[in-house]
């Protein structure tokens, strides 16, 4: 049972790494939330940049707008070892013609073998309008992980900085672009680029 516990340290001290640089679901959004009674689907592979590396990874997830400036999504992650599964609910803080700021609360589920990791989401996201199909957008993304069970250390925080862009390609469909500034060292920078589709 001893030497069952000093394997499984063992084994945490190696994968901390792993899961303290890894990259979650990005941000891949603008202000505005999602129209009363409309689905969005989105898909993005993320690209993680590591010191000597580049992690690979596939984000998922589907959003509805549950009222004019109030929506809901669930998100699913993949990379190497590595899953993610979370929600957030998004609220238009200011809602202008040409400028937006909306607030993001959620939370998210990681796991590899033998760790487990939750963690509690806080994103701001101001989008300008640049032209009717471009918007040009800022956000400010923190995640506040923590892991279940005994650990050396009980968690980390991450924060980015994610300027971004959203270019409506027609009517239902979106295309976007983004790129993740880590500000500290638990985390990674990333860059993303995806689409969104919307179901009226």
């Amino acid at each position: 049972m001893k030497r069952l516990r000093h394997a499984c340290a063992v084994l945490t001290l190696l994968l901390l790494p792993t899961l303290s640089h890894a990259q979650d679901f990005g941000v891949m959004e603008s202000a505005e939330t999602i129209e009363r009674g409309n689905f969005k689907l989105k898909a993005n592979p993320m690209f993680v940049i590591q010191d000597d590396d580049t992690d690979i990874g596939i984000v998922g997830g589907v959003g509805y707008g549950v009222t004019d400036r109030f929506d809901v999504e669930f998100n699913v992650a993949g990379y190497d070892g590595l899953s993610h599964f979370g929600g957030n609910a998004e609220y238009w803080l200011v809602k202008s013609a040409n400028a937006s700021v909306s607030a993001i609360g959620g939370f998210h589920y990681s796991n590899v073998p033998s760790i487990d990791q939750t963690g509690v989401d806080v994103t701001l996201i101001a989008t300008h309008s640049a032209t009717p199909r471009l918007d040009l957008n800022a956000a400010l993304d923190m995640a506040f992980n923590r892991f279940k069970g005994d650990f050396p250390d009980d968690g980390y925080n991450t924060t980015h900085i994610v300027p971004g862009i959203e270019f409506k390609v027609q009517t239902d469909l979106d295309l976007l672009a983004e790129f993740g500034v880590s500000l500290n060292d638990n985390g990674s920078h990333y860059m993303s680029v995806g689409i969104a589709y919307y179901l009226r």
